[in-house]
């Protein structure tokens, strides 16, 4: 065990204040307990106040704080640092030392099992029913359940396996985090005569934070930072965005997936649904059309037929769109389709990630912000007026968040062009491989200049922002 270590200028443990943030021990197990607290209140707070009339603060902090404004803001800079502080794995940890032990079954210890989960348990209900989280009881229930599941998979088998295979966000965190700025591992020198391993001892997820430099990745890290509390080798080290993804490491075809299905799932699928859907000549697009047909044809009541229309078009696409341009691409670099798939596929990271901090910015000046005040004021009874938005969508300077999408799509052109240099090809396959491959970035470019041009052409539906926000709530 090293009991001090002289750090690098990069390291943020050497960083005074950012070094207690993430180090100190006492803060870390203060912010946990906090977080575990407001989870519980909100939780026991919608089922006592289960309408929407005199609760906002149960669906404010699920929906509007915890996401997408903190887990999108810190997985695209800093990491997973939410799953460090997450209620599940903070209680996951105790539970499981008194449980079964048991090593899960191949047949769950797939992390396809959590994307699925939070593709159809999710997504596929908000989109046909979007009334089915929105009031706090529903979001109450839904947490519990979530919770419960946990709870069992947590007492039942070891290593938190929950968080790495059914957890529905752990795969998509762990996949996504690699778009950050940081990097956890330890000083070589240091670890090099250690033969006791306190930073593999203190992980509950069974990982040896002293082979992550070697592997090139963080593996299954949640940043708890246990391992930094029982070794003073270990290091949380600011690097080059995305430094990962110009690497080779070992590939997770989840992670690929993920970042394929969260696109379509989300930024394609809003983009078609609401962004596009604001505009005056949004009942002439096609998922308009196909969803007023579902409508004519099932006459449900409640159902969202537009919304479903939007994402099983956005799937379609998107996956037509990735099929066909890896299958062009394997054929230019003469190499095996799968191998060109998932290599390639880690491209397409920060089309959510980075290019949704521009929704996610921007929502939280004019719709979140005064959600989380006014929820947490109503939630702890503090009296005072209505907090009004920061801003509204008619101010200029809200636009200014719209080059996060355009960030987003230079960032997944260098990696495409760094993972293609892989491959041993000559340069015209490797750029036509290119080319072919970043069909999708492609598309999401021409995305963001359609919805530029349709709305200085054609205009916004009246009241649409109305419409938009009440959508969200």
């Amino acid at each position: 065990m090293v009991h001090y270590q002289k750090r690098d200028n990069n390291d943020i443990y050497g960083i005074p204040l950012l070094g207690f943030l993430f180090k100190d021990k006492m803060f870390i197990r203060a912010l946990q307990f906090s977080v575990l607290a407001l989870f519980v209140y909100a939780i026991v707070f919608g089922i006592i106040y289960p309408s929407k009339e005199e609760n906002i603060f149960t669906t404010a902090l699920f929906w509007s704080l915890f996401w997408p404004l903190f887990i999108v803001v810190t997985l695209s800079t800093f990491g997973r640092v939410f799953c460090g502080i997450c209620p599940h794995g903070f209680i996951g940890k105790y539970i499981t030392k008194f449980g079964l032990k048991k090593k899960m079954p191949k047949a769950l210890a797939n992390p396809f099992i959590g994307i699925s989960l939070l593709l159809i348990g999710f997504w596929v209900v908000y989109y046909i029913y979007p009334a089915a989280y929105k009031t706090p009881l529903a979001t109450a229930i839904f947490f519990i359940v979530l919770t419960l599941i946990a709870v069992i998979f947590f007492d039942i088998y070891s290593d938190m396996s929950y968080c790495k295979s059914i957890c529905p966000i752990g795969t998509v965190m762990r996949g996504f985090s690699k778009i950050s700025f940081t990097k956890l591992g330890t000083y070589s020198e240091s670890c090099k005569d250690c033969t006791t391993f306190e930073c593999a001892d203190a992980c509950s997820y069974n990982l040896k934070p002293f082979t992550f430099d070697k592997r090139g990745e963080m593996t299954d890290c949640t940043l708890c930072m246990d391992c930094s509390s029982a070794c003073e080798a270990v290091s949380f080290k600011l690097v080059k965005p995305s430094e990962s993804l110009f690497k080779n490491f070992q590939i997770k075809k989840a992670e690929v997936w993920a970042f394929i299905l969260i696109t379509a799932a989300i930024t394609v699928t809003m983009s078609f649904h609401h962004a596009l859907g604001r505009l005056a000549i949004a009942d002439e697009f096609i998922w308009s059309k196909m969803g007023v047909f579902l409508e004519e044809k099932i006459g449900i009541i409640g159902l969202d037929y537009i919304g479903i229309s939007a994402l099983f078009l956005a799937l379609l696409i998107t996956f037509s769109l990735v099929y066909l341009g890896m299958f062009m691409a394997s054929k230019f670099l003469k190499e095996e389709f799968s191998k060109v798939f998932y290599t390639l596929g880690y491209a397409f990271a920060p089309i959510f990630i980075i290019g949704g901090l521009s929704h996610t910015y921007e929502f939280f000046f004019v719709h979140h912000y005064s959600d989380i005040a006014n929820g947490f004021m109503q939630g702890f009874f503090i009296s005072g007026g209505e907090i009004e938005p920061l801003a509204t969508r008619k101010d200029p300077w809200i636009k200014i968040f719209g080059v996060m999408n355009y960030i987003a799509i230079v960032w997944a052109f260098i990696i495409m062009a760094k993972r293609v240099n892989f491959f041993t090809a000559s340069k015209t396959a490797k750029a036509l491989a290119f080319l072919f491959a970043s069909s999708l970035i492609i598309f999401y470019l021409w995305l963001n200049v359609y919805k530029g041009y349709a709305f200085k052409t054609y205009g916004a539906k009246k009241h649409s922002h109305a419409q938009v926000v009440q959508t969200h709530k």
